[in-house]
């Protein structure tokens, strides 16, 4: 099978690829991923040619053909290079085989051949490889028959199941991966070999599998993952707090909603509308507390108080297990955990610009993060409860852009500083000092005064003196 390269807006980097392979008399192929994404007219990234020979001599000849503004770097270690220039970027390896032992998912490498090359890789759909030979110029070789699992939409081993995961674990996270990116199946017996060789996956580092679980949670309909992983029975080895959720109990014929499922619902009600990671992961977590805090209480049937607060202190925890970044990511996730409910408790009852006030000062920047979040939660059974509570979201959305245009309270501080109060008041740092900035904040959050300096600071005047507070100097104390 031949590729029509003239179709191609990619056609330049190729044919001078195939230029320098020709003088050097080596065999050069696009393989992997770009092929695949090729075939699927998928936008890709990666271009990997794989070289019989040298991938670093052919990459030092390219980027002396590109001149100036190509970019070589030489990985020696790993006998691979790779060249950028302007949109390109291309990566250069050696064909190779591979043999691994059984503890340790660090393979022996040595120099192979196209079909050892082929072998070794995880799914027949990235075994595709296009020549770069000038006579045989975009041939396309599939020896595993991955063009049909293309057009199959299969994820499928070339080699047995067993070996290529026992191999290396991580594949079958990338397995899942490729099924949830890709809306693919995964064939029954590589499947089911998954499920045999799962806890191969204790081995695997734990910031590999944190780099699979972001693809997933990006991917266009992530529960298609986080159901297969669960399926398989990996999702309890690598996170066990979200395969937790899962399940229903009943008592005197009640019960409550499978936690699992409706998470998932929201995180892809959720990711239609943003691909913001950390968002998606805080739908991942935003009821990661309710198994403990999950009661029965005999007026109101199951309860789950406090979840979100709970959920809020578990979310460093998993962060640093998962190896998953500990800086303002995580404290990101933190508070649109601890906060999800609170728009959703708006949308039941009353607006007050009181608390729509509070909400926009809590939530600050992230406040249109947060609707999208709420509004994603929003999964009742009920279509006329679920038609109430987005009229009111409606309603929460406009007060939130009238109280922010006219109290400008997000992420406001208030008019008179600590600074100011400790000089007005003659006072070192100290607790009357805080108290006095608390109730001008609080103040200007209830609508007792607006977000002015004027008002603020003849409040804190008034407060000040039910406080005992002065603005005289103190007398000095008397010495001995």
């Amino acid at each position: 099978m031949r590729m029509d390269w003239a179709m191609l807006d990619w056609k330049e980097p190729f044919t001078i690829v195939a230029e320098a392979a020709e003088e050097l008399q080596v065999e050069a192929y696009l393989i992997g991923g770009y092929v695949r994404d090729l075939l699927l007219n998928r936008p890709s990234g990666d271009i990997d040619i794989m070289v019989v020979g040298s991938g670093v001599a052919l990459a030092q000849a390219v980027a002396e053909k590109l001149g100036r503004g190509a970019k070589l770097t030489v990985f020696r270690n790993f006998g691979t290079a790779h060249v950028k220039s302007r949109a390109w970027e291309l990566e250069f390896v050696g064909a190779r085989k591979e043999s691994y032992t059984r503890n340790s998912r660090k393979p022996i490498v040595e120099n192979g051949t196209l079909e050892d090359d082929q072998n070794r890789r995880d799914f027949t759909i990235n075994t595709l490889a296009l020549c770069l030979r000038r006579e045989r110029y975009g041939e396309l070789l599939d020896p595993f028959d991955g063009v049909r699992d293309l057009d199959n939409q299969t994820i499928r081993t070339p080699l047995d199941p067993d070996i290529t995961f026992g191999d290396d674990p991580l594949r079958m996270m990338r397995a899942v991966r490729f099924a949830s990116q890709l809306g693919f199946f995964i064939e029954a017996e590589t499947f089911e070999a998954i499920e045999r060789n799962r806890e191969r996956i204790l081995i695997i580092s734990k910031e590999r599998i944190a780099d699979e679980l972001n693809k997933i949670v990006l991917s266009p309909k992530p529960s298609i993952g986080f159901e297969l992983l669960n399926l398989s029975g990996l999702l309890p080895l690598i996170f066990p707090e979200l395969s937790a959720l899962g399940g229903v109990e009943t008592k005197e014929g009640i019960g409550h909603k499978d936690n699992f499922a409706h998470t998932l619902m929201v995180l892809d009600r959720l990711s239609r509308h943003s691909d913001n990671l950390w968002l998606r992961w805080s739908a991942l977590l935003h009821d990661i507390a309710k198994p403990a805090t999950k009661r029965w209480d005999n007026r109101q049937g199951w309860t789950f108080h406090n979840h979100n607060f709970i959920g809020e202190r578990m979310v460093p925890g998993i962060f640093r297990r998962m190896k998953l970044p500990m800086n303002e990511k995580m404290k990101y996730v933190q508070k649109m955990v601890n906060l999800h409910m609170r728009p959703i408790a708006l949308g039941d009852e009353e607006v007050t610009d009181s608390a729509v006030r509070r909400l926009l000062f809590d939530a600050g920047d992230d406040i249109d993060d947060l609707m999208l979040l709420c509004e994603a939660d929003i999964t009742s059974k009920n279509p006329e409860k679920v038609k109430r509570f987005l009229e009111n979201f409606r309603l929460v959305r406009g007060k939130l852009a009238e109280i922010e245009e006219k109290d400008r309270v997000r992420n406001f501080q208030p008019p008179v500083s600590g600074e100011e109060i400790m000089a007005t008041f003659h006072l070192p740092p100290s607790r009357p000092v805080g108290e006095l900035k608390e109730a001008i904040k609080q103040a200007i959050l209830d609508g007792l005064i607006p977000n002015e300096y004027p008002a603020a600071h003849a409040f804190m005047m008034r407060k000040a003196e039910q406080m005992g507070l002065s603005t005289e100097y103190p007398p000095d104390e008397p010495l001995g």
